[in-house]
């Protein structure tokens, strides 16, 4: 079948602009990292991202996240009384020396109050309570966990309790809390503002978020900590700059202000040498191509969804648009309909490549207009060759 193809230099003049110049990325010290984009998910710096790792508290991501799960369906209340066993007892020896809620044992707890405690005190009483109020057990708990890992794709990942505390299979990598820091972010928004709060009271204990960043640097908004002997210390954060949001994930490094900085690192990186840009807005018409046998001559085409793409800062004008159509191009076309191929590339490299949609309905002629068409349709078969060339 034969096409038409239109290559277009659609987001600027600059062709005879240099490429910009993207130094490394910064050495992390840390045993893992990854840098992302928050709405593309493309990925700006990685070491190791994918070695499944202790998290440590990073664990308390997931039990957050299926709380706010469980609330945004229906099946939990924010307002539901949860009842404190011995097993969330603050004093229970397997929380010796970690980070609690500071709850005690036969307590009624607000949802919404054990849920600042997970996020912003880090409290593995306050996960364990949840973990009994939503799953029966921890056990079974456990296993909402992974399921829910594996809905994410987080395919590194493998949970054995609600709080990250050693246990000998209980893994995930910075890959995968990447993801679950953009579900956090992009399913559960007004759950994602608790994680900014700086400090908690319960049971007339004042806590501070230990997330340091959230005081340093304004554009930072989450997420959590991390810290365990066998795990080091870890940090997923998130920061927002303009229209721009990034995720910063760092496992393994020596202290607090190391995981603090190291983040800080890549963030400015981050923002500094990249940007993310929507190249083609939702419903835009792109070109009008010729149309048979409608109740129309030419049908309307672009994307019925937005192209937003992360590409390195000032790089935005450089991109190169080909549209395809394919020929002849017949009625009837209902919106949506894919009529050919868009990509776009920078440098000789595809970036996006995807179909080409009618933003119209374009119905059938009657029979003798379609006649009159298919007769015009033969005619211009034997005059043009089977392919044109790109204009």
């Amino acid at each position: 079948m034969p096409k038409f193809i239109a290559l277009l230099v659609s987001f600027g003049f600059s062709l005879g602009v240099h490429a910009a110049i993207i130094p490394a990325p910064p050495e992390v010290a840390a045993r893992a990292h990854y840098l992302i984009d928050a709405t593309t998910g493309y990925v700006i710096a990685e070491n190791n991202a994918r070695e499944a790792l202790p998290p440590a508290s990073l664990t308390k991501l997931m039990t957050s996240y299926i709380l706010a799960y469980e609330v945004e369906r229906g099946r939990v209340n924010e307002d539901d009384l949860v009842l404190v066993s011995q097993n969330a007892w603050a004093q229970n020896p397997i929380f010796k020396g970690s980070s609690l809620m500071w709850l005690e044992p036969g307590m009624e707890v607000p949802v919404k109050e054990l849920e600042k405690g997970i996020v912003i005190s880090s409290g593995n009483d306050a996960t364990v309570a949840v973990a009994e109020h939503l799953a029966g057990n921890e056990a079974a708990f456990a296993d909402m966990m992974n399921t829910h890992a594996q809905r994410l794709g987080m395919v590194d990942s493998y949970f054995e309790n609600s709080h990250g505390l050693p246990s000998p299979n209980h893994r995930s990598s910075a890959h995968d809390l990447a993801l679950l820091a953009q579900a956090i972010i992009e399913d559960f928004p007004t759950h994602y503002q608790i994680y900014s709060q700086r400090e908690y009271t319960f049971n007339n204990i004042r806590q501070f978020n230990r997330n340091s960043l959230l005081g340093d640097d304004p554009s930072v908004d989450g997420l959590k900590t991390g810290y365990t002997s066998e795990a080091g210390y870890g940090l997923v954060s998130s920061a927002k700059r303009g229209d721009m949001r990034l995720i910063s994930v760092v496992l393994g490094t020596e202290s607090a202000r190391s995981r603090a900085a190291e983040t800080r690192s890549l963030l400015n990186y981050g923002f500094r040498f990249f940007e993310t840009a929507e190249l083609i807005a939702a419903g835009r018409e792109l070109i009008k191509p010729e149309i048979w046998m409608g109740l129309g001559d030419y049908v309307s085409v672009g994307l019925i969804d937005s192209v937003t793409l992360t590409l390195p800062r000032g790089e935005r004008r450089n991109v190169e648009q080909t549209l395809t159509v394919d020929e002849p191009l017949t009625a009837p076309v209902k919106i949506g309909d894919t009529v050919g191929t868009i990509r776009l590339t920078l440098d000789g490299s595809v970036l996006y490549e995807g179909p080409l949609q009618s933003l119209e309905d374009i119905d059938e002629a009657g029979f003798f207009a379609r006649l009159w068409d298919r007769i015009l349709m033969w005619i211009d078969s034997l005059l043009s060759p089977a392919e044109s060339d790109s204009l």
